[in-house]
């Protein structure tokens, strides 16, 4: 057994309680095996045991912990076991029921103790996902040249027909190349070409964009939509930005070929937001507003772009891509089944992103004479998130050729820490509420509504900062709405 081998079986969880119940018929495959030949953390366990029934691999585990089985003909279970989720299986293969259907629906699994190892790693859907490191003797199975496959940092298909079993490799081709930073094989872009998705479930769609969001090089994932035809079937909102042009001289940002249009800037966004996710240490639900909405915030420029004189020269401009990049980034949401996200309200956050990604540079342009009411205004609309505006308007600027960033530039760090000594974020809530308005005598109904929500517009603007200030004001506002509406 080679040396590097032997060093890998230490690093594989519950190893020898595995061992122990099978002995030498114990594999980890999948993404495990890729992992920990790329020297990274083993984050799921996935085990193959040849020649033992299922029932048998039952009866035995079952003393030890919980079993969940997930199908009985796929012949899947999940062992919870110490605390992690581990997903067990026997060999099986896979056929086309019949010819004509792309659906994931129309195939066939035969699962099969005895089948040998290497036909059970065939089926799968990619040569560096398709290795097997047996848990006692550390003998590696890589019938087809997985190994090579990360050396070379390729992704590559297992077989020419991988695609037809589920269509949602194809979208699994684009994360693999963003979790790996890895090139696709052209191959794979002509298998892609016929590919339809009609009868995928959006969830499923939706959980692996979800999983591009949490890679590391998530633009890289839509970076290869495009050739894998993924945007033009399921996208075409972003589909169009890669025909649109920019500006030359403010977005001088082409793709690898010079094609000068709105889809490098918006990849290069999607970087340059992700990066900046990872160095604030934003939680999963607001790195999926950040980088939808870094998606999302110039997708409204082809219906808004107009060609127009300015400087002594002819200049494209997008007035009101931001208002009109909302109502699509409802759509998006609406299509792909956005609401919430672990009770995060990750569809309202996502399209207030979008319309306001250019407000923390206006403020900055103004900065001279902006007062607390701006600061305050736009942290309202993000119920305090307002470093999420800061983060994506900062992406924004630097998606133009600029090296990635591994913190705010100097205007984003003046407006964070500007949004920071006017307190924000606890200037948003209300310092007067009803209650303090009944004690006063004030009846409940639309009068004493339209009095707080004076109250709260003229807290938002700076003019008081406590409660006490405000309840000052109450007499001049009371009269000045009783004097209005002739009461």
């Amino acid at each position: 057994m080679r040396e590097d081998l032997r060093t890998l079986l230490s690093k594989i969880p519950h190893r020898e309680f595995f061992v122990s119940l099978f002995g030498d018929r114990v594999w980890l495959v999948g993404g495990g095996v890729r992992d920990l030949l790329l020297g990274k953390p083993l984050k799921e366990i996935d085990l193959l045991v040849v020649k033992h029934p299922l029932e048998e691999i039952i009866e035995k585990l079952r003393p030890y912990g919980k079993i969940s089985l997930v199908g009985k003909s796929f012949a899947v279970l999940k062992f919870h076991y110490r605390g992690e989720i581990i997903e067990i299986s026997i060999p099986r293969k896979e056929r086309r029921a019949s010819s004509g259907s792309w659906s994931h629906k129309n195939f066939l699994v035969f699962a099969d103790p005895s089948l040998p190892i290497e036909e059970d790693l065939k089926r799968r859907d990619f040569t560096v996902n398709s290795m097997a490191l047996n848990l006692k003797t550390g003998q590696l199975k890589d019938p087809l040249g997985g190994r090579e496959d990360l050396k070379r940092k390729i992704i590559r298909m297992t077989n020419p027909e991988a695609f037809a079993d589920d269509p949602l490799r194809v979208l699994r081709a684009g994360r693999f190349a963003a979790k790996l930073n890895f090139k696709i094989d052209p191959e794979i872009y002509l298998r892609a070409k016929p590919v339809v998705f009609d009868e995928i479930p959006k969830e499923r769609i939706l959980e692996e964009l979800y999983k591009i969001n949490l890679t590391e090089h998530p633009h890289r994932a839509w970076e290869e939509f495009l050739p894998l035809t993924v945007l033009e079937k399921l996208f075409p909102c972003l589909y169009k930005l890669s025909f649109w042009v920019q500006d030359g001289v403010f977005h001088p940002e082409t793709d690898a070929y010079g094609n000068h249009t709105i889809w490098p800037h918006v990849l290069l966004t999607i970087m340059q937001a992700a990066r900046l996710a990872a160095a604030y240490s934003l939680k999963e639900p607001q790195r999926h507003a950040l980088l939808f909405a870094a998606l999302l915030h110039d997708v409204e420029k082809p219906s808004c772009s107009r060609w127009e004189w300015r400087d002594g020269r002819l200049v494209v401009r997008s007035s009101g891509h931001d208002v009109e990049g909302e109502k699509t980034a409802e759509e998006f949401c609406e299509r792909l089944g956005i609401y919430t996200y672990r009770g995060y309200p990750l569809r309202e956050r996502i399209k207030k992103l979008v319309r306001v990604h250019h407000r923390p540079s206006e403020i900055y342009n103004h900065r001279e004479e902006v007062t607390r009411r701006a600061f305050n205004r736009l942290a309202k609309e993000l119920d305090g998130e307002y470093i999420l505006a800061i983060l994506l308007d900062a992406a924004d600027r630097n998606a133009r050729g600029q090296p990635p960033m591994d913190e705010l530039d100097q205007e984003g760090k003046w407006l964070l820490s500007k949004f920071e000594e006017f307190k924000a974020s606890e200037a948003i809530k209300p310092l007067i509420m009803g209650r303090d308005l009944l004690v006063l005598g004030y009846k409940p109904g639309p009068f004493m509504g339209r009095i707080l929500k004076k109250l709260y517009e003229l807290q938002l603007d700076g003019v008081f900062t406590t409660k006490e200030e405000g309840l000052k004001l109450l007499p001049k506002i009371t009269e000045e709405i009783s004097a209005k509406e002739g009461k």
